[in-house]
């Protein structure tokens, strides 16, 4: 028995500990928001939260989460208000980063997590830490809308 949370939710889920957390995740609980991409943790289209750090959940065994706190892409609002969208979501909208979209989720699940760990991140720190691939292209709106959120943070600080 794998005990997970996900989105604050506690699970108890009666799956083979080696089965990747991204097939738990979309074939059992069906939180299809975290995408499949490559299987091989290359492209983030599968990347969560797992206890706040950034991960690959196709390669993820849920052995290796087993007691854990997930966060996919429904999770990052909060249950009381689930229309609300976070700040980069909302930056993901306001310099038009997506395309076709079908890499966003983890994009944004990826640079959340930079920005928790650092509000304010060097333009290297951006490019070393966000590896996501996105097959459209769109790796400058994506660069833009993250340093607009930096800039914020540092009129706020």
């Amino acid at each position: 028995m794998i005990t997970l949370d996900i989105n604050g939710q506690e699970y108890s889920l009666d799956l083979e500990p080696e089965m990747p957390l991204l097939w738990a995740l979309r074939n059992e609980l069906g939180l299809t928001g975290t995408k499949f991409g490559c299987g091989i943790a290359a492209c983030g289209a599968c990347t969560v939260h797992v206890d706040g750090n950034a991960v690959r959940s196709c390669v993820t065994p849920l052995s290796a989460v087993d007691g854990s706190r997930v966060t996919t892409i429904e999770g990052l609002t909060s249950s009381a208000a689930p229309q609300a969208r976070t700040a980069v979501q909302q930056a993901w909208i306001d310099h038009q980063v997506p395309q076709c979209g079908y890499c966003q989720s983890g994009m944004i699940m990826a640079v959340s997590a930079l920005l928790e760990d650092n509000p304010a991140p060097s333009d290297e720190e951006i490019d070393s830490r966000i590896s996501n691939i996105c097959r459209c292209g769109t790796y400058p709106r994506v660069a833009r809308a993250i340093r607009s959120l930096r800039d914020a943070e540092g009129e706020t600080a």
